[in-house]
């Protein structure tokens, strides 16, 4: 079989069962493990999987910069918005990642609500300055660009000087196996900081990110407390993302 032919089997294995293992593949196209595993290799260099071991997973489209994201699934991510809104209580202060799915959240804070929104985006920060009665605290440090996120020592010491009531994450990729993950070390490190300084952390996962890696992880699934899905979620792919003590929520 040529390269190119295996290659479009193992994206076509993603496709329909949404992983690839190494062996079983090597068996059913009768190559050698360590073809089918030169031919991962290759495939991530391109961009069109995410290696794990014993496999690949497919690679998240999230990973695109702000820009390319901000198209990606734009009614589910009102939906997602809408939906954490309707979360932040009185008198809260919360945490906001930076990303479009955030950014429609902020975006749909009722105009009565008093309280705190601290991010390191200045997107979010943005978004919320003609809001009457929302605080803003700004997460200081170097911009990252693809992200529109601050990352480094200073966006660090930022968030572990603050107790949230409650973060509000933004992943690339959600899977059972290999947790919550983003496409930057710095970032997926700000992340973790953030869910750490925060007594409970939700996330809102468009349909695209279930099932998906990144490269770098954030944390296992278990840290969780709420996943926030829209109907379009694949059953299957959330069945697999329920875990004892995760409120699994599906917005309107």
């Amino acid at each position: 079989m040529l390269t190119e032919q295996r290659h479009l089997a193992i994206l076509e294995e993603l496709r329909l069962t949404g992983r690839v293992l190494a062996r079983e593949l090597a068996e059913r196209l009768q190559v050698s493990e360590d073809t089918i595993r030169r031919d991962l290799r290759e495939l991530s260099a391109r961009g069109a999987l995410q290696r794990v071991h014993g496999g690949a997973l497919p690679m998240s489209p999230a990973l695109a910069n702000l820009a390319r994201r901000s198209a990606i699934a734009v009614d589910e991510k009102q939906a997602l918005g809408r939906h954490a809104a309707a979360l932040i209580a009185e008198g809260q202060l919360v945490f906001v990642d930076g990303g479009t799915s955030t950014l429609a959240l902020v975006q749909q804070l009722p105009a009565t609500l008093r309280a705190t929104v601290a991010t390191h985006s200045p997107v979010i920060a943005a978004a919320l300055i003609e809001h009457p009665t929302v605080e803003v605290l700004t997460l200081g440090g170097r911009l990252f660009k693809h992200s529109g996120v601050a990352v480094g020592a200073g966006v660090a010491q930022a968030i572990q000087s603050l107790r949230a009531d409650c973060y509000f994450l933004g992943v690339t990729g959600v899977e059972a196996g290999f947790g919550l993950s983003t496409g930057d070390a710095e970032e997926a490190q700000v992340k973790a900081l953030l869910m750490a300084s925060a007594a409970e952390t939700v996330l809102m996962a468009s349909s695209d990110k279930l099932g998906k890696v990144s490269p770098y992880r954030v944390a296992p699934l278990s840290a969780l407390s709420t996943l926030i899905v829209t109907p379009q979620a694949d059953p299957a792919q959330l069945d697999a993302l329920r875990l004892p003590g995760l409120d699994v929520q599906i917005s309107g």
